[in-house]
């Protein structure tokens, strides 16, 4: 028998290498074209529709969507990849999804209208802006929270004791907005001078059995302006969740859809409050389980403005 020298042997090395990688190559070869045909084609769809592609998603309580129509168009997505408040339908070269709602299916867009953009960027701008002991206009924003709250008593001086029965932490206020900025002050302002019965039922823990360490109004009120903005994901360029691309739909019904959501979210969380008979060191739980609550009643289907959502009918 013929003897295999060093270099015959690594050719034929090759050769069953070379046979053994063939089908893998050629199979992702043809994904390949298969991935830049779909891309073409949704690309096509998204020229054809004007504002882009539709997928179908899951409206809550589940249900199967395996097409929607809008706009005289139609796209057929398979329901495997039906998802609700996740970004699963971000990233996938579409502009618009569907859901259906009250019946019937509502786009919801990631190319802003020149409406929404411009109340959303006003939101951005007002949840940048840090509370400012010397200026003005804060100065008289603090004042005004005084006179909505006990409008029967005088402010003596914007540092004052006064402050701790509102349920601030110490003689000055300014300290406590660190954590979320002027947007807190204007939130409590509006909550106040909106709901005023349930504003005053809340400072003064009205209703209920409660804890001997309540949580402090005030600055329970700072914490949740802070979770409905981290909630709401405010400062990223694309929505990374449903419940996010949801609220910029009614900011655009509404422009103090933002102070709105505030207010549910404060009776929403004094009502978990409740019924968990939390304490003092319960708050941090209780806010996760209220920004839950607020996930899941923005998603409903029949919820299309904040007055929609079942816990705005605790306001009052």
């Amino acid at each position: 028998m013929e003897e295999k020298t060093p270099t015959k042997r690594r050719v034929i090395l090759l050769i069953s290498v070379f046979i053994t990688l063939l089908p893998f190559t050629l199979h992702t070869h043809i994904q390949r074209e298969k991935r830049e045909r779909e891309r073409e084609r949704m690309g096509a769809e998204e020229r054809q529709n004007g504002n882009g592609g539709c997928m179908a998603i899951r409206s809550l309580p589940p249900a199967s969507i395996s097409r929607c129509t809008t706009g005289g168009s139609s796209s057929s997505v398979s329901t495997d990849e039906a998802t609700c408040g996740s970004p699963k339908w971000i990233g996938k070269s579409l502009s618009c999804v569907c859901i259906k709602r009250k019946g019937t299916y509502e786009r919801i867009c990631l190319t802003l209208t020149p409406l929404q953009e411009e109340r959303l960027q006003r939101l951005r701008h007002r949840t940048k802006v840090y509370f400012d002991p010397s200026r003005r206009d804060h100065q008289e924003a603090l004042r005004a929270l005084w006179r909505a709250t006990y409008p029967d008593q005088e402010l003596e001086n914007l540092i004052s004791e006064q402050w701790k029965k509102m349920g601030w932490q110490g003689r000055d206020p300014s300290t406590d907005f660190r954590g979320a900025g002027f947007i807190s002050l204007e939130n409590l302002l509006f909550f106040a001078k909106t709901f005023s019965i349930s504003f005053q039922k809340l400072l003064n823990k009205q209703g209920g059995k409660r804890a001997v360490w309540e949580y402090p109004f005030a600055v329970a009120g700072v914490n949740i302006t802070f979770m409905i903005m981290q909630m709401l994901d405010l400062q990223s360029t694309k929505p990374r969740t449903f419940v996010r691309a949801v609220f910029v739909q009614m900011l655009s019904e509404d422009e103090w859809a933002f102070d709105l959501l505030y207010c549910v979210a404060f009776v929403v969380m004094d009502k978990q409050w409740l019924d968990k008979n939390a304490s003092y060191m319960d708050f941090n739980e209780v806010l996760r389980s209220t920004r839950v609550q607020l996930e899941r009643e923005l998603l409903l289907d029949d919820v299309m403005r904040i007055e929609d959502m079942p816990s705005y009918n605790l306001l009052c």
